[in-house]
């Protein structure tokens, strides 16, 4: 279960892990904006959502394009498997890297192990294979939502 955290003006930032914001309390860094009561941890209810207690200044959010990452693609694609649907582990080159393939947002799509195994170094027209969609350059928000 991942815990929300939110700036002091209340705008999304990123998702953190229960024990990771149960610091950030203890730290006294973020207070508890929402949380499920029937359940603590030591004195602090499990938090859903946390809120800085300082603003913190998010030039990077508002850049055109977020850079590209691993994690960002997983995230994007909600890790399904661009091609069968399934859980995804990996991420796939559909332009295949040995062929100048680059890792950009519209040329790398979530994957399961077998489909990725599958297609090998070949685009997915080669391989017998259809993309489920388009790989996209996602927005910030679209990254901060999981």
């Amino acid at each position: 279960m991942d815990v929300l955290v939110i700036n002091a003006d209340l705008g999304p930032l990123h998702r953190v892990s229960v024990r990771h914001a149960v610091r950030m309390l203890v730290r006294q860094v973020a207070e508890i904006h929402e949380a499920r009561p029937d359940r603590v941890i030591g004195v602090y209810p499990i938090p859903t959502v946390v809120r800085l207690v300082r603003y913190v200044v998010t030039k990077w959010r508002y850049s055109a394009v977020p850079g590209w990452s691993r994690q960002g693609v997983l995230v994007r694609d909600g890790r399904g498997c661009g091609y069968c649907g399934g859980h995804a582990t990996t991420v796939d080159h559909v332009l295949p890297r040995s062929r100048g393939g680059r890792n950009t947002w519209t040329n790398t799509i979530a994957a399961c192990e077998g489909c990725n195994q599958r297609k090998g170094d070949r685009t997915p027209a080669e391989a017998g294979m259809k993309l489920r969609f388009e790989p996209t350059t996602p927005s910030w928000v679209t990254l901060t939502r999981r």
